[in-house]
C-alpha cells in the first residue's frame, strides 16, 4: 500500500500568534492525535501539505509523518483552508496501526457514461451521494468507488448495493440507498410542466361562475489571517 510521505517539526504553544508566525514561514500548524497518547503539535511545510492535498486520495491514504526523526502513521482527518486563496492554515491526523477500524468517506466516480443511452440523448447524471462513508481498515480505505452508467437510459437509477465493496469494507448506508440516476433534460422537463400549466388554466376557465371552486482542532489556529 503507497503511503504520503511528510516531514514535520515538533512545536511548542498554540493559538492565533503562533499559527500565524508558523504560517509566515510559509508553514501551517498541525496536530496528531489518538490512539491514548497525548496530542503532538507539529509544523508542516505549506507547500508539501498543499501538493498532497491536490493529489487526490490526501484523506483515505495514510501518511508516514516523520517528526524529528520518529515516523508516525495517521490518516489525516481534516484540513482547513483559506476562505480567499484556499491554502491550507491547519490539519489535523489521527495515528492508526495497521488494525485499526474507521469511518470515513469514500468518494464516488461514474465510468462509462458515453456508453449511457440517457446521457446520449440529453439526460443529466444526478449524483444523489457524492461520497459514501465506510468503516474499514486505515490501511486499505478504497481510493474511490466506483459506479458504472453503462446501459442505463433516462429514469434509471443505481443503488448502493450495485457497488462492489471490498472485503471487509462496510457501509453506513442501507444498501438500497439510490446513488445516482439518469434525469430527463431540463428542457424536457420545463415544456412537460408548460403544458401542465397551460391544461390547468383552460380548466378553471371552463368553470367560471361554478361556486365554491376554489426547508476539531485546536480553537482560533484556523483563522484566517
Amino acid at each position: 500500500m503507497e503511503k504520503i510521505q511528510l516531514q514535520a517539526q515538533a512545536r511548542e504553544g498554540a493559538g492565533k500568534g503562533v499559527a500565524r508566525a508558523i504560517r509566515r514561514e510559509k508553514q501551517i500548524p498541525a496536530v496528531i492525535y489518538g490512539d491514548g497518547k497525548e496530542p503532538a503539535l507539529i509544523t508542516l511545510e505549506g507547500k508539501e501539505v498543499f501538493k498532497a492535498l491536490h493529489s487526490g486520495g490526501f484523506f483515505t491514504q495514510v501518511c508516514d509523518i516523520e517528526v524529528d526523526g520518529n515516523k508516525h502513521l495517521v490518516l489525516a482527518r481534516d484540513v482547513q483552508l483559506h476562505p480567499v486563496t484556499d491554502l491550507p492554515l491547519h490539519a489535523d491526523f489521527i495515528r492508526v496501526t495497521e488494525k485499526t477500524k474507521i469511518w470515513v468517506n469514500v468518494p464516488v466516480h461514474a465510468i462509462n457514461e458515453e456508453k449511457s443511452p440517457g446521457l446520449d440523448r440529453g439526460g443529466l447524471l444526478n449524483m444523489v451521494m457524492h461520497e459514501i462513508e465506510l468503516f474499514c481498515r486505515a490501511t486499505t480505505i478504497p481510493e474511490s468507488l466506483t459506479i458504472d452508467l453503462e446501459g442505463l437510459d433516462i429514469g434509471d437509477s443505481i443503488q448502493l448495493n450495485a457497488i462492489k465493496l471490498p472485503e471487509g469494507v462496510e457501509a453506513s448506508a442501507d444498501m438500497d440507498a439510490t446513488v445516482a440516476t439518469i434525469a430527463a433534460p431540463a428542457a424536457v422537463r420545463s415544456a412537460g410542466k408548460g403544458e401542465e400549466g397551460e391544461e390547468g388554466e383552460e380548466g378553471v376557465e371552463g368553470e367560471e361562475g361554478v361556486e365554491g371552486e376554489g426547508e476539531t482542532a485546536e480553537a482560533g489556529e484556523a483563522d484566517s489571517e
